[in-house]
């Protein structure tokens, strides 16, 4: 447990080390009602589970022994560069990593949420001075840490504002990050949402319907219990882990059991079968009229000619509807299917800072190109023009 007084404003910092320390209706309190990703289970079997992080804590921060904030923090401390860059960048890096692999591999603080989007959990506004007490928190917990590099990660710009002169008083610097993909439903039942898609991403959602049902040896089911699968549903999964860009987390079985048992948690588990084999399977959390489409797996031995993808996402779309759900989000990846699907690219943003001043000039000067160039590359066409991009990024720091 620490304290830190500011101003005589009776501000008090206590780091806890697991979610299981913050009292679950505190934390129901304070999490985004509709985002699934932050329901307390999530985390909870984020601690059970090695998905990339060597430890977890969270920030909260008092007055006058009223809650203000907490805040989630993930700690890398050894986190590999060529891992969290674009395939540019990782062939750039690719001789690095044969000769002194050690370069490569920095400790790394990151606040927020690991697996979806960032916030700071408060009752209210986060006020200026609970912002730089906040944000002095983290940098002193970093240097305690040895964690050198500090990243408030996928923040949307509302959710920066009220951290913006304490991020800029403490010399960090905005970078876009991948943006998250949301599709809203202005409809209540999928043949209505399919005959509102503009016309030819509804064409093609007909077509790869129809060519996924032509097979008939191919079936999707939606499961709540689904463990006897986890050898198999990893197995697909890391197939779609071998193709990824960027991995900075990994799930693995433990955290799969522990999303399975979960008592706090809605998910559902859409699979594909191939007889009794499972060939695909999307994991959906809910939470209030929210869903999220939480990591994906594809056998790539068929996914392309029975458009597996595409119609796991239908299947978790008509179950979000069925559910009453008013949204679904989907990962960071694969834009243009997503798109097609009728989503909307929700801008995100990472800040970022080093504890000492040489690296986090050299962090200045590389990384919001590196980081750029990725985002270009994911996007493809959807990419903001350069111009656009800096227009943006000068924007956010002001």
């Amino acid at each position: 447990m620490e304290s830190d007084t500011a101003d005589g404003a009776g501000y008090r910092v206590e780091l806890l080390r697991s979610v299981e320390e913050l009292p679950r209706d505190l934390w129901e309190r304070l999490a985004p009602r509709d985002d699934p990703m932050w329901a307390r289970g999530v985390f909870t079997a984020l601690e059970h589970g090695r998905v990339g992080p060597s430890g977890y804590a969270y920030l909260t921060l008092s007055q006058n022994d009223a809650l203000v904030a907490v805040l989630p923090l993930c700690l890398f401390r050894d986190l590999r560069l060529d891992r969290i860059v674009g395939p540019r960048e990782r062939r750039l890096l690719a001789p690095v990593r044969r000769l002194l692999p050690r370069l490569l591999r920095v400790p790394m603080l990151f606040c927020g949420n690991l697996l979806g989007q960032g916030h700071v959990l408060a009752p209210g506004t986060l006020g200026e001075e609970a912002g730089r007490v906040l944000v002095r928190a983290v940098l002193d917990f970093a240097r305690r840490e040895g964690l050198g590099t500090v990243v408030f990660k996928d923040f949307t710009p509302a959710d920066l504002d009220p951290l913006r002169t304490a991020l800029r008083a403490a010399d960090f610097f905005l970078v876009p990050s991948l943006p998250d993909t949301e599709l809203r439903f202005g409809s209540t039942s999928f043949d209505e949402y399919l005959a509102a898609l503009p016309a030819k991403p509804r064409r093609n959602a007909r077509s790869k319907i129809r060519k996924f049902e032509s097979r008939t040896e191919l079936r999707i089911e939606v499961l709540d219990e689904f463990e006897h699968l986890l050898p198999q549903l990893l197995s697909l999964y890391q197939q779609v882990m071998d193709r990824a860009d960027q991995t900075l987390d990994v799930l693995d079985a433990a955290f799969l059991a522990a999303v399975q048992g979960g008592v706090e948690l809605r998910r559902r588990l859409v699979v594909c079968f191939e007889g009794e084999r499972p060939v695909a399977f999307l994991l959906c959390l809910f939470a209030g009229s929210g869903a999220t489409g939480a990591r994906i797996g594809l056998d790539y031995r068929l996914a392309h000619e029975a458009r597996l993808y595409h119609n796991v996402h239908y299947a978790a779309i008509r179950l979000a509807m069925a559910d009453g759900c008013r949204h679904i989000r989907f990962a960071q990846t694969a834009y243009q299917p997503k798109l097609e699907l009728g989503c909307e690219l929700v801008e995100q943003w990472y800040a970022m800072t080093h504890v000492r001043p040489l690296p986090r000039a050299v962090l200045r000067r590389l990384l919001p190109r590196a980081l750029a160039a990725a985002l270009a590359e994911a996007l493809g066409p959807h990419a903001p023009a350069a111009e656009h991009h800096e227009e943006r990024s000068r924007h956010a720091t002001r």
